[in-house]
């Protein structure tokens, strides 16, 4: 048998490989295949044969075919982080025998499009290298179970009908897989064992009893390295086979899938990384860094976007003066509304470790740190005794004078520490004895984390921000029109890094010496281009859990409150964070072209009666309100026609990061 075919697993679009949004699969480093953009959930058999694995997320089927095909479906791209509540129900197990056509399990394309991931659905043969001269896809629409691509094979083979998997001892790969066991110290030296791309890695009692040169020169290995903890036994194309070959020696219970599929996917990453030219590498690590401050900031974004609509009814029952700002009752409306803001650390610590591979409840711990009390009260009120790069002295650790930011509302210093703790951690598991990690991994980890923020990290976004906010005091100086062009095009770009605190700074001086505050004007017409941007999303999208987000998002950000628009819906999708931001220039520039005015904290749309001077009404009321309708028109009219669309729901770009912000795929 030279030709043999492959039956598409799904309905939808056929593409070709290189196709793929995704470098590991594109680039085929997971073997000859092709992909398909679903428009039907139902999933069959692509070949007959017996199925190998079954991924516990369900995000993935491996096949045995009867052609002796290794064939890999995968079903979407970074469905794997979905696997709290995979969208997936698959009825097959391994070890089950299939005929092409069967169906096997569906697919839940909306409920992966609205979690933000792909739901393009890939077929590779893993063992092309071994089996496939030539494959050719039939590109276009098709139907589930159709002819998909048609494959050529490099040697004869012989069809085999359900042909039960080797176990334990008969597999041409067990007296490798023996003497391996045998040269790392026997199974009573093993502790678990797990595989990438091309190694067996094993995790050792002791690493000194392993006889690397014995094992260098054993038919079947091409090298031993160690690293990580790990003693990994180089094998290449046929790891699969010697991998299993050692579980079915050793017993299931030293072997781990998850692990084995994590590791996989760190090697192609890296892989992948070394191919990419340095622009690719630019703009994936910058892809990969939004996607970790949305993955972020995804499961608060609901809170937030309640809380911001709660604060705006605040401020109109205090415009209205139904609530004095002194009472009681606006101490406990104003709790319940800002306390998601204030304590935002400590949300964003433990989801971005989730989202970077560290310890959730370790980072969350740290993020308690920056929003104690006490370290408040020194950022807001400590001794000043001196300035340094701009930035006022307020406090000492051992004698060395430094400057304490204030971290509530900020988002990006906890990032960065759940970065950085994602490296320290694996260092501190393998040097510190089993017996005391439970108390000292964490201890370290939050003194050193924590002591990097408050003493590296903050200083220097504070340093970075005084010297942002002379230069927007330089331009506003010299023009009104220009400065509200900058700051109204790039403000929110600001908040993303917490860089935004440079301009409070200025907006607070202007209304404690002046009574009013011209940028905090063109910082309102930012709030409310976010707004316009997820309004136009609002209407337009068919997507039933976008238009749930994007209701309550659209209002909180018209009441001044704009991290759900920007981190759950309009950041995102890319295009709709340039589309609002040109809108904000748009609201900037003529806010401070109309010289606007603002009496107030209060901004956006539910903040107009900040624009009312007190001593009589000017014109600043009405540019407030032409600022804002130009704001509104032109970021809903360029994200309804150009900044989004229902495909980019599924197309969306997630940071594929787990251990690393440009690591991690499937």
């Amino acid at each position: 048998m030279k030709q043999v075919q492959l039956l598409t697993p799904v309905a939808g679009k056929l593409i070709p490989l290189n196709a793929i949004q995704d470098p590991v699969f594109s680039q085929g480093m997971m073997g000859q295949g092709f992909g398909i953009e679903p428009t039907v959930g139902n999933v069959v058999a692509p070949v007959s044969g017996e199925i190998t694995m079954v991924a516990d997320t369900l995000h993935a089927i491996g096949f045995k075919a009867n052609n002796e095909l290794e064939v890999l479906v995968h079903l979407g791209i970074d469905t794997v982080e979905m696997g709290d509540r995979p969208p997936f129900k698959i009825q097959v197990k391994a070890g089950d025998h299939v005929e092409a056509g069967d169906p096997i399990g569906t697919m839940d394309i909306e409920a992966v499009a609205a979690a933000g991931k792909r739901t393009t659905v890939i077929l590779a043969v893993t063992n092309s290298a071994d089996m496939v001269a030539n494959l050719d896809a039939q590109l276009g629409d098709v139907k589930a179970g159709v002819v998909g691509a048609v494959v050529d094979l490099n040697r004869e083979v012989q069809p085999v009908v359900n042909t039960p998997k080797p176990q334990g001892k008969g597999s041409k790969y067990d007296a490798l897989a023996t003497q391996i066991i045998t040269q790392v110290g026997g199974a009573a030296n093993v502790k678990s064992v797990i595989h990438c791309i091309t190694r067996v890695r094993f995790y050792l009692k002791d690493e000194s009893q392993a006889n690397d040169e014995v094992i260098r020169d054993l038919d079947g290995v091409i090298d031993v390295a160690k690293a990580g903890g790990q003693y990994q036994v180089v094998i290449g194309p046929a790891v699969n086979d010697v991998y299993d070959a050692i579980i079915n020696q050793l017993g299931p219970g030293f072997g781990d899938d998850e692990a084995s599929t994590a590791a996989m996917e760190k090697e192609a990453n890296r892989a992948a990384w070394q191919k990419m030219t340095p622009w690719q590498k630019v703009k994936h690590g910058f892809s990969s860094l939004i996607g970790v401050i949305t993955g972020s900031m995804i499961p608060v974004i609901g809170l937030l976007a309640a809380s911001g609509i709660l604060k705006g009814v605040l401020a109109l029952l205090t415009t209205f003066n139904i609530v004095s700002d002194k009472a009681p009752t606006y101490v406990i409306i104003n709790a319940m509304g800002d306390s998601v803001f204030y304590f935002l650390p400590i949300f964003v610590g433990f989801t971005a470790a989730k989202k970077l591979g560290a310890d959730p409840v370790i980072m969350g711990i740290v993020g308690g740190v920056l929003t104690y009390p006490t370290i408040v009260g020194l950022a807001s009120g400590g001794k000043v005794t001196g300035h340094l790069l701009g930035m006022a002295i307020n406090a000492d650790f051992f004698g060395i004078p430094v400057h304490v930011a204030s971290y509530t509302y900020s988002i990006f210093p906890m990032i960065a520490g759940a970065w950085l703790a994602s490296k320290l951690e694996p260092w501190l598991k393998r040097v510190i004895p089993t017996v005391l990690r439970m108390i000292f991994v964490p201890l370290i980890e939050v003194v050193l984390i924590s002591g990097v923020i408050v003493i590296f990290i903050g200083p220097l976004i504070t340093a970075f921000s005084g010297a942002l906010a002379a230069g927007i005091m330089g331009i506003y100086q010299l023009s009104p029109a220009i400065s509200g062009l900058i700051i109204g095009g790039f403000y929110q770009v600001l908040v993303i890094f917490g860089l935004h605190w440079a301009i409070i700074p200025i907006v607070v001086n202007d209304i404690t010496t002046t009574g009013h505050s011209s940028i905090n004007a063109i910082v309102s017409a930012t709030m409310v281009a976010q707004g316009g941007a997820v309004l136009a999303i609002a209407l337009k999208t068919k997507v039933a859990s976008v238009k749930e987000l994007a209701w309550p998002a659209t209002i909180s950000a018209f009441c001044g409150v704009t991290e759900p628009a920007m981190y759950g819906i309009n950041l995102k999708y890319g295009r709709t964070f340039v589309t609002a931001s040109i809108g904000g220039a748009v609201g900037g520039f003529l806010t401070g072209l109309l010289n606007v005015n603002m009496w107030g904290f209060a901004g956006s749309l539910i903040g107009v009666t900040s624009f009312i001077n007190p001593k009589g009404l000017d014109f600043s009321l009405f540019g407030f309100l032409i600022a804002s309708a130009a704001t509104i028109i032109v970021s809903f009219t360029l994200t309804y026609l150009f900044g989004f669309s229902d495909a980019d729901v599924k197309n969306v770009k997630k940071a594929p990061a787990k251990k690393h912000l440009g690591e991690q795929v499937a």
